[in-house]
């Protein structure tokens, strides 16, 4: 039997993932970017145009859809899937780890490419993972 444990972040790495998240989504030139608990589905935070989204229902289901795959992958022999993107007629979504207890969810739309989207991402994962991973303490 195994046992969710509830990601816990320290308050100082609040402005450092946030900080992350913008400067992705200035490099990319994507519309938003929701960072989301790989544990809960429940947004830990949200950067760029949001307002008009319900961020709480698209972290939920893109944890659930990032689940399903990972059982998909373990069907076809692979541990899991790194990234899922998918593509709309004017928006798309790229999916992706950032560590073990996270995914980066990046909406963009055709102002910008799935490559630069993809390149971007995987960086801010990268340094997101490092975030996370510190330890907390005094």
């Amino acid at each position: 039997m195994t046992f969710a444990v509830n990601l816990v972040i320290r308050a100082e790495a609040m402005p450092e993932l946030e900080r992350a998240l913008d400067d992705m989504l200035q490099r990319s030139q994507a519309e938003c970017a929701l960072l989301i608990s790989r544990d809960d589905g429940s947004l830990i935070t949200a950067r760029g145009f949001v307002r008009s989204l319900d961020t709480t229902s698209l972290a939920a289901l893109a944890a659930g859809t990032f689940a399903s795959a990972r059982e998909i992958a373990h069907l076809i022999g692979e541990p899991e899937f790194s990234v899922l993107f998918h593509q709309g007629q004017r928006e798309h979504i790229h999916v992706g780890l950032a560590g073990d207890r996270a995914l980066l969810m990046v909406l963009f739309n055709d102002l910008t490419t799935v490559g630069l989207v993809r390149l971007c991402a995987r960086e801010c994962g990268a340094e997101i993972a490092g975030t996370l991973s510190r330890p907390s303490g005094p």
